[in-house]
């Protein structure tokens, strides 16, 4: 008898883990596979795709599950979930997280907000929707959120034995880093236990959510006759926000004496200046603010400050957004300012 809850016309049981470079989900899908397979006897296969691997960059890592006597001869990305685990909260700005979810799937998130906030951003109507603060575990832990998420991805996939996965942590990390092993299962665990779920009722005849892949702005459809590209080479569309680990810079305006040592170290030209006069009327370069679409909370700027104008704080959802100050760039062709 499967030990699966579900199973697609393929026989497979699939979850799909949305995350960005850094935050280990293309680690926490090779051991969700290795636990599931080894642990219980089914089959499976893991893959990811994460593009240029930069960190910052979306990640998807892909797991599937079959009874044993099922041969899994299907390679493509999961396309329609049963489950899909959100690492970052800001993703919801780049990617649509919940694209092909069952429409009776179950959805976890990385977040410390409510229910009904999450289900909003996400688009989402009906399903099951769990969260877990796993990145305010990972700090306190000193581990990593994927070993938090996993945690709560095994509370959400009841079929899977917990004291498995504890068994692949300790293969995972005891060799050569045996110190990060009582760690990183102290971190599962809270994950686990950690975890709240709400269910939003499904109506009779609901519907998955139909997938939809990202299309390059030009391509062999839509490039103008000749190859012609109408804007330079730049990075001004890139948002950097799901970078950040939970933490970023505020800025005090008081405090500050536009000595630029904060632009000197900022990787990522996030510091927006403006032309103005002095005391004695002399021109000079006062700070206005931070673009934090281009922040990926390095905290560099905060070493380097001479005062406290600049201090790390946690970041809160929405205060990026209320307090950015963004760049001006008139010179950029396509539209683009």
């Amino acid at each position: 008898m499967s030990i699966l809850p579900k199973k697609n016309e393929l026989g497979f049981f699939e979850i799909r883990l949305e995350s960005i470079g850094g935050l280990g989900a293309n680690l926490a899908g090779k051991m969700l596979a290795e636990a599931g397979v080894l642990g219980l006897g089914l089959n499976g296969s893991n893959f990811s795709s994460y593009g240029s691997e930069k960190k910052g960059s979306p990640v998807k890592s892909f797991v599937r599950y079959c009874d044993a006597d099922t041969e899994i001869r299907d390679h493509s990305p999961v396309e329609q979930p049963h489950v899909i685990g959100v690492f970052h909260e800001a993703l919801y700005k780049m990617v649509d997280v919940v694209s092909g979810l069952d429409a009776d799937g179950i959805v976890l998130v990385n977040t410390k907000r409510d229910f009904d906030s999450v289900k909003k951003d996400l688009g989402l109507d009906y399903g099951t929707l769990a969260t877990v603060d796993a990145l305010k575990i990972a700090n306190e832990e000193k581990t990593k959120v994927n070993t938090a998420m996993l945690g709560a991805l095994y509370r959400t996939l009841d079929f899977l034995d917990p004291e498995e996965m504890k068994n692949v942590i300790r293969k995972t990390f005891e060799k050569k880093y045996p110190h990060f092993v009582e760690p990183n299962i102290r971190t599962f665990e809270r994950g686990y236990n950690e975890v709240t779920f709400k269910t939003y009722e499904v109506p009779v005849g609901a519907k998955s959510k139909e997938f939809t892949r990202i299309q390059p702005r030009l391509g062999y459809e839509t490039q103008v006759i000749g190859g012609i590209i109408t804007a330079q080479a730049n990075s001004i569309q890139k948002d950097l926000s799901g970078s950040r680990l939970g933490f970023l810079p505020e800025y005090k305006a008081d405090s500050c004496i536009h000595c630029a040592a904060c632009d000197t170290v900022c990787p990522d030209y996030c510091f927006v200046w403006e032309e103005g006069e002095d005391k004695r009327g002399r021109k000079q370069m006062f700070l206005k603010g931070i673009d934090y679409q281009y922040c990926k909370g390095c905290l560099k700027c905060i070493d380097a400050c001479p005062t406290d104008a600049l201090a790390d704080m946690e970041e809160t959802f929405g205060y990026a957004d209320e307090n950015q100050v963004k760049h001006n760039f008139p010179l950029v062709t396509g539209g683009v300012k």
